[in-house]
């Protein structure tokens, strides 16, 4: 629940910073210039906060209001650049259709040759990368010392 949370805060926040934007805009251009500018705007805010911040700070801005913190698979290192824009691109281009892939899903689910019960969920790993708590995340690095000595 705290990823879904994370996620709707950053939502939230990417929102709100190019709404006051885009406000000081809109005087000097038409419709098309307001949206493209926009578009723009929301695509650069999403990268600075998906992939700049997470590679500083280990979590995007609500993430880290929800206590979570992004490790690359399996050691639970930094991600590094490359896996942090695979995972941006990935959130950007496949999660924003799965509503109409579920909503066509049930309405094929009655024709022959599909399986009704097929799940195809996201997986948790995203590009080699993982979402964890940040408390876990602690428990298991002392772990991993207090083993190695």
């Amino acid at each position: 629940m705290r990823r879904y949370l994370a996620v709707g805060l950053d939502s939230y926040l990417c929102l709100l910073a190019v709404g006051l934007l885009v406000r000081s805009c809109l005087d000097y251009g038409g419709t098309g210039h307001a949206v493209a500018l926009l578009v723009v705007q929301l695509a650069a805010l999403s990268f600075a906060n998906q992939v700049l911040l997470t590679m500083a700070v280990r979590a995007s801005a609500g993430k880290l209001i929800m206590g979570v913190r992004v490790i690359r698979l399996p050691d639970a290192g930094r991600p590094g650049f490359r896996l942090l824009v695979l995972r941006w691109l990935y959130g950007l281009l496949w999660l924003p259709r799965q509503p109409w892939r579920r909503f066509r899903g049930r309405a094929a689910a009655g024709t022959p040759g599909r399986t009704p019960g097929r799940r195809t969920e996201t997986p948790e790993d995203l590009a080699g990368v993982r979402q964890v708590r940040h408390s876990d995340l602690r428990s298991y690095r002392a772990a991993v010392q207090e083993r190695t000595g």
